[in-house]
């Protein structure tokens, strides 16, 4: 078979291990289910142990289906949820459940942080970003506000993925797409930011050094190995932020050719040459996982996952495919009704995390398959405030839309997004996301290929679907 490479993505629902080959086919992949606590209102936690606990699972599922052992693994990426916060004190133990991306918690330490950098000018020129409840430093600033006691115990900030980073390899590092989404980077010069950390209190000592996507991170350790069945000394890469790996697995790594993301949130993901920043900070300006590379980033937060709430709460028992086929039978417009997706607040273009879902314009003429279309059309709608902001950041034109997630899964929204947003949107033979693009990160790393372009030049090489707007 060859050597393979080896990609795990930490997400919010699953821990996932993907085997890839030299020439980037997939041979085995395995998905272990992770719990999500919402203690409080507002609230987003999960247990890092469940992740390890979930990874191992994973990794030996997907090297017994693949029939290998753990030495026909030749290198290791990693790839997961952004922004979400894991203390640690000095012997590495984990201090509180990590503080997830979703979590909505830190409007006060927002303002806060805006107000130590001397306004949201100047951070986003720093960061790229503005504050906003996701990110990880006002999460840190909570924990000093809320919880004394185990912010005096900490020692080590890390990100979801690199807490398996350390269980793998005894090693506390990060790579730089995603230490750039914590809000203590300086865009520009692709590492922390000695003014933020300086202005917010936050001891540099906490914080891991930062590698390229590529880049040797340490090596499983023999305790790994006796967790997972990999070998001892394969070497583990830096990978990339889920957005960041999903963009190398969908082949998204150059001007033009922007990545959308119909998961549980939406995203559409720019790359950029330089650090181009929205100067509100509407956008998200991120380091890229391609060494040298940056990218601009929307999200709105309920994409797929509006369609879910949907199902769960108006249509249960219904199948997605049978929803979706019936909503094919509204009319565009859906006769005047408008879903707003913002169920969970919102983050791109309206940074709130108060803003409120509503459908608007209901009649007694509306059916269930207006209000699904509703959904989809909304949900589009919202994609399309993101990606009207690039322009504003400086970016030159999209030439094309590379659609994945679940939602992309839909004939129907795939030809809707098309409509609304004016681009042609395809569909590539890579289909297994982050996961995937952390894979070919580990081989470029192990030199089974000369850099990320001509890895995902060899593997995401087939258009297997196309929609052109209407």
């Amino acid at each position: 078979m060859g050597r393979l490479f080896l990609g795990i993505d930490v997400s919010t629902t699953g821990a996932k291990a993907l085997l890839v080959d030299e020439k980037g086919t997939v041979v085995a992949a395995a998905t272990t289910p992770l719990t999500l606590s919402t203690p409080r209102p507002l609230w987003s936690e999960q247990d890092p142990h469940e992740w390890w606990s979930g990874v191992t699972r994973s990794i030996q599922a997907a090297l017994a289906q693949a029939r290998v052992g753990g030495g026909d693994v030749a290198a290791v990426g990693l790839t997961g949820q952004m922004h979400g916060l894991v203390l640690l004190d000095d012997d590495q133990r984990v201090l509180r459940p990590a503080i997830l991306w979703n979590d909505q918690r830190t409007g006060v330490q927002c303002d806060e942080i805006r107000a130590r950098m001397g306004g949201r000018a100047r951070l986003v020129q720093v960061t790229g970003n503005d504050a906003l409840t996701g990110f990880t430093a006002p999460k840190i600033l909570w924990v000093r506000e809320n919880e004394p006691d185990v912010y005096a115990r900490a020692r080590r900030v890390l990100l979801p993925k690199d807490y398996v980073r350390l269980r793998l390899t005894g090693e506390a590092a990060m790579d730089k797409a995603d230490g750039s989404g914590t809000l203590l980077f300086d865009l520009a010069a692709r590492d922390w930011s000695a003014e933020v950390l300086r202005a917010l209190d936050i001891p540099r000592a906490w914080l891991p050094p930062t590698h390229e996507g590529p880049e040797v991170t340490g090596a499983i350790t023999a305790a790994a190995a006796a967790a997972t069945g990999l070998r001892e000394g394969t070497p583990v890469m830096a990978g990339g932020g889920d957005q960041a790996a999903g963009a190398v697995g969908a082949g998204a790594i150059a001007p033009g050719v922007v990545s959308l993301t119909l998961g549980t949130s939406g995203v559409v993901f720019a790359t950029t040459d330089a650090a181009l920043v929205e100067p509100e900070g509407r956008l998200h300006a991120f380091c890229h996982a391609v060494p040298g590379k940056w990218h601009l980033m929307g999200v709105t937060l309920s994409a797929a996952g509006s369609l879910q709430w949907y199902r769960d709460t108006l249509a249960p028992g219904e199948s997605f495919e049978a929803l979706v086929a019936e909503a094919a039978s509204a009319p565009a417009g859906s006769e005047g009704l408008i879903f707003l997706p913002y169920l969970s607040g919102e983050r791109t273009p309206y940074p709130d995390p108060l803003a409120r879902g509503a459908f608007v314009g209901l009649t007694v003429r509306h059916r269930r398959a207006h209000l699904t279309r509703a959904v989809l059309e909304g949900v589009a709608f919202s994609m399309k405030d993101c990606m009207g902001l690039f322009a504003q950041a400086g970016l030159a034109s999209v030439k094309q839309v590379r659609v994945a997630g679940g939602g992309a899964r839909s004939a129907l929204w795939r030809e809707i997004l098309a409509s609304v947003l004016g681009a042609e949107l395809v569909t590539v033979n890579s289909t297994e996301g982050a996961a995937y693009g952390a894979a070919l990160l580990a081989g470029v790393g192990a030199s089974a290929r000369k850099d990320v372009a001509s890895a995902c030049g060899a593997a995401i090489a087939r258009i297997i679907g196309r929609c052109i707007p209407r």
